[in-house]
């Protein structure tokens, strides 16, 4: 049965009225949600002897549920998966996306970059320079290759491919060299350091491809209103930095043990204020989950207002709604669409042109700074980690098309 996007309901009245629950979009909701959290949490267990960690298991699952595999039914995809639906789930998703980029930039601890210096910023200088410059040679071959990639802006399309390939993620990095034991090490200091200056230039790097991009291909769009993005994001960061950490500052010093009704005032403002920063950021032409990244740096890492924030939200952001989000992009993905050897060939050159660039210029910068040859390799390796916002930037130019 077809629905009319104009007459959706929120709720049914229920099997007894006549009503199937999959018709209206919340009760649809809870049968997505909870397909997803189940095969992810049972993927996640199956692959746990391997030792991967559980966005590969979101992310497989999402495929498996999408057209690559069970949507393969059609029947089934149009009464579970339907298309009127994908906007709501991805939605709630974006939610939660947007509260975790917010909880990385309040784990992102500033003064670590300061104390590692030279050596990081080398680091990640040539661990983003490299494979940007890889980016930029693989975009020439795809758009001579691929139909239809020529009609894209060749200025914006560059740039995609170039931060597409040369990120690193920051968050799945930290939570790989907790679990190796190596965080509070010389190699684990150096290269959460250099994934923090990596991360930094790469959400630049994408406000600079999303100004670029405008709302698809064949858009004229006057060069002028893209400086005016990247001022106004320049801007909201200096606001940020200058106003609103002083004040995060101020409301940080006044929560304590004894002062529960405030701190529960404070963290409701303050749950608040990522919203507003993601509409702000989405407002000036960025990505909303910019604003939400920027707002968790400008939280105070000491004292307990960031680990009343983190206890409080981390557990439903990461174990309820950022599954839903990896899963909505294998949603999207249709494996069968890669077939002939031109595409598979292509799929090679991506995947090992974005790990060859990362590796070797991360290793041979540390061994110009006198780093061993096997911590230089492994740092290489190491700052080679993909993870979410290697797919938010996907989702992005999927978006922007």
């Amino acid at each position: 049965m077809g629905v009319n996007v104009t007459s959706i309901k929120t709720s049914s009245n229920g099997a007894w009225q006549g009503d199937n629950p999959l018709d209206f979009a919340f009760p649809l909701l809870i049968v997505q949600t909870t397909l997803i959290l189940v095969l992810s949490r049972f993927l996640a267990f199956l692959l746990k002897p391997l030792r991967q960690p559980k966005v590969i298991a979101e992310i497989v699952g999402g495929i498996l549920l999408g057209p690559s595999a069970f949507g393969r039914n059609k029947d089934y995809l149009h009464r579970i998966f339907p298309s009127w639906s994908m906007p709501i789930l991805e939605t709630v998703a974006s939610i939660g996306l947007l509260f975790f980029l917010f909880l990385v930039g309040l784990e992102l601890d500033l003064s670590s970059i300061r104390r590692t210096g030279k050596r990081a910023f080398g680091i990640a200088l040539s661990g983003i320079s490299l494979p940007f410059i890889c980016g930029i040679g693989v975009a020439f071959v795809i758009r001579k290759t691929v139909e239809g990639a020529d009609k894209v802006g060749f200025g914006q399309f560059l740039v995609f491919m170039g931060v597409a390939l040369s990120i690193t993620a920051f968050p799945v990095l930290a939570r790989i060299l907790a679990e190796l034991k190596l965080l509070t090490t010389k190699l684990g200091e150096i290269a959460m350091a250099a994934a923090a200056f990596n991360d930094v230039a790469a959400w630049i790097l994408l406000a600079l491809a999303v100004a670029l991009a405008g709302d698809g291909p064949g858009e004229q769009k006057s060069p002028l209103i893209s400086v005016w993005v990247l001022l106004s994001g320049v801007a909201f960061v200096v606001f940020m930095m200058v106003v609103i950490r002083p004040a995060m500052k101020w409301v940080a010093r006044r929560c304590s043990p004894e002062r529960d009704v405030v701190d529960e005032a404070y963290i409701c403002l303050t749950l608040a204020g990522v919203m507003v920063s993601g509409f702000m950021t989405d407002l000036i032409g960025i990505h909303s989950i910019f604003g939400a990244f920027i707002f968790g740096l400008t939280i105070p890492k000491e004292g307990e207002f960031a680990e009343r924030l983190i206890e409080r939200i981390e557990d439903f952001v990461s174990g309820l709604l950022l599954p839903l989000y990896f899963a909505s992009s294998g949603l999207k993905t249709d494996v069968a669409k890669i077939s002939g050897g031109r595409a598979w060939g292509l799929l090679m050159l991506v995947i090992s042109t974005a790990c060859a660039g990362k590796i070797i210029g991360t290793f041979a910068v540390a061994l110009m700074f006198r780093m061993a040859v096997r911590e230089s390799l492994a740092l290489g390796v190491l700052m080679n980690t993909k993870g979410l916002v290697e797919l938010i930037v996907l989702n992005i130019g999927k978006e922007k098309q």
